[in-house]
Order: structure tokens, then C-alpha cells, then sequence
């Protein structure tokens, strides 16, 4: 398992996404009025979901320095 700096990265990410796919945040996109023809809410799963795979892949391929 990584330890250092890169494996606090990674657990900040986690946490940092298990509280944006939670329910006070999703609450906020909850909308009623699309974004160009998807629900809100759909479309902030979407862009947390990607962007936590980034920021993970990015972490993960840095390597320790």
C-alpha cells in the first residue's frame, strides 16, 4: 500500500467525494430545469464522478518524489 503524501492524497479524495455524493450537496442540483437537455442532478453525478477518477488517476501516476 502507498504511504506518504500520495496515500493522504488519495484518502483526502475519498472523503472529499464521499461527501459530494451525499445528500446535502446532490440536494443543491436537485433542479427542476435542464442543462442543455440532461437533469441537473444526472449531470453533477456525471462531472463528480469523472473528476474524482481523474484527480486519482493523476495522484496515481505522479509516483513518489
Amino acid at each position: 500500500m502507498r504511504s506518504g503524501l500520495a496515500g493522504q492524497r488519495l484518502a483526502a479524495v475519498f472523503a472529499l467525494a464521499a461527501v459530494l455524493f451525499n445528500y446535502p450537496v446532490l440536494s443543491l442540483f436537485d433542479r427542476a430545469e435542464p442543462f442543455f437537455g440532461m437533469p441537473m442532478l444526472w449531470l453533477s453525478l456525471f462531472v463528480i464522478w469523472v473528476l474524482t477518477i481523474v484527480i486519482v488517476a493523476w495522484i496515481a501516476e505522479r509516483g513518489p518524489r
